[in-house]
């Protein structure tokens, strides 16, 4: 007997539903608007992410576990959807005069990540196996399109299919992974699967099926060693599609390595939490090491993510619900740190002019003194500085990793997050002590993306300052 889903099914969804409402009902609105009135499906593709992330804030719909356990509607995945829709919205917003200017502008980029962002709304609340699959495939679809976007750029076509190609690799190792996780328990539903991984630890397909479960994930994050894809992706694409694909799907990958590995794998810690310690520890020195000899701004933000990727499976691996409280803190202040970064490039840039060398910010402090201290606050920020969000949430997976019995890999931190420090005052000390070699063109004149990279960059220390109601949030989200 087939089970109809009722009103109660799909009160929990409501945001979700909202969310994809609104994309298709824009992506028919945008049919009939030229080129002059495309701000109008800019303008409601915000409107839209800020409104779900309204209806998620003030619980409407409710919370729950809907569709057979398909679908699981709690406070972690609450947390993680408010954060994944202001941080999108945030991004559309750096976009379009980049875009716009540039001629580059379609109204299949509001929509694609409107698409993106539903999928991964789906990843963090996925109690199932194929809703894992299917939340992913969303987002990776959406961002394949996005970073291929401009067409006629050697460059981005080139990093769309290595993304692509390598992405459909990573899908691949996690179906496969996911298929012997079934094979080994008989279901596909995560709770049940955690029930069965309590009582048969020693199953070796069940622990294979782990092990390839892992390395998906890892490659979805840009994990080492599995990070080959991110600093050709992260350069090749126009700077605002970089600046989304590097922040909100954190979030989201994220929740998906919490659901699967906590509440599907979480009676096999014994076995995950070593090689979760282990691919820290490789991220953050492959990622601190290669990025101190970057010259171009964007690909040593690649590398640099893959250093942030290790202190945030720090906190994985610390285990327990303070180790993914302090994972999860840990990446919602990556997602705003990474945004304003990338906001930097953007304000700088010019027609022409992709500010994305860090010799382009050279002199900055004699041609724009407010820019260049909104700079600094957020390379101060990513190096973990006191008393910038950066440095408290450092201190989280630090903590996390010392009470779960990971002294080595605490230390191992420490010692790669004074290494990462060097590369971010490189861009500090050339925008207060060398002279810019040639005329550099004026940061963008728009008013308003002055304004919200001063917002973006200023929260960076105003939170470090009010960092305690974020982390309680985070806890709560784990205190069931």
């Amino acid at each position: 007997m087939v089970n109809v889903p009722t009103t109660a099914d799909l009160l929990p969804l409501l945001p979700e539903l909202v969310l994809v409402g609104a994309a298709f009902a824009l992506l028919m609105l945008d049919l009939f608007l030229d080129e002059r009135r495309r701000i109008v499906t800019h303008v409601l593709a915000v409107a839209s992410l800020v409104l779900v992330a309204g209806l998620v804030a003030a619980g409407v719909g409710g919370q729950g576990t809907v569709f057979g356990g398909m679908f699981i509607r709690d406070t972690a995945a609450d947390v993680l959807k408010v954060v994944i829709c202001g941080v999108s919205a945030l991004a559309m917003v750096y976009a379009w005069p980049y875009l716009r200017a540039r001629g580059l502008y379609k109204g299949e980029f509001a929509l694609l990540v409107l698409f993106a962002v539903a999928g991964m709304m789906l990843l963090v609340s996925a109690g199932n196996l194929v809703m894992v699959y299917v939340g992913l495939e969303m987002l990776a679809l959406c961002s394949y399109a996005l970073v291929a976007i401009d067409r006629d750029s050697p460059l981005a076509s080139e990093a769309a299919i290595k993304y692509f190609v390598l992405g459909s690799l990573a899908s691949g190792l996690l179906l496969y992974g996911m298929s012997l996780i079934y094979g080994a328990t008989g279901t596909l539903d995560l709770a049940t699967i955690g029930q069965a991984a309590a009582v048969t630890q020693s199953s070796t397909l069940l622990v294979t099926g782990v092990v390839f479960a892992v390395a998906g994930m890892v490659f979805k994050f840009g994990g080492a060693p599995f990070h080959m894809w991110l600093p050709d992706v992260y350069h090749g694409a126009p700077t605002p599609v970089t600046l989304f694909i590097g922040s909100a799907p954190k979030l989201a990958y994220f929740g998906m390595v919490y659901r699967v590995l906590e509440l599907g794998a979480g009676g096999l810690d014994q076995q995950w939490s070593p090689l979760i310690a282990g691919i820290a520890a490789a991220s953050l020195a492959i990622g601190n090491l290669t990025a101190m000899v970057q010259s171009n701004l964007k690909r040593l933000l690649a590398y640099s993510t893959i250093s942030h990727v290790g202190f945030l499976f720090i906190g994985i691996a610390g285990g327990g619900s303070q180790g993914f409280a302090a994972a999860m803190f840990y990446a919602i202040s990556y997602a705003i740190m990474t945004t304003a970064a990338f906001g930097a490039i953007v304000l700088l840039s010019s027609r022409g002019f992709e500010a994305d060398q860090i010799d382009d910010f050279k002199g900055l402090s004699s041609r724009s003194p407010w820019l260049a201290f909104l700079v600094l606050c957020v390379m101060a920020s990513l190096a973990g500085l006191p008393p910038f969000l950066g440095f408290w949430a450092k201190l989280a997976v630090l903590r996390a990793a010392i009470d779960g019995g990971l002294m080595w890999l605490a230390i191992v931190g420490v010692v790669f997050a004074v290494v990462g420090a060097f590369y971010y005052l490189r861009v500090v000390k050339a925008m207060y002590f060398d002279q810019a070699e040639v005329d550099m063109p004026q940061p963008s004149p728009n008013r308003p993306l002055r304004v919200v990279f001063g917002v973006n960059a200023l929260g960076l220390l105003g939170l470090g300052l009010a960092w305690n109601p974020i982390m309680v949030w985070c806890q709560q989200a784990f205190a069931g």
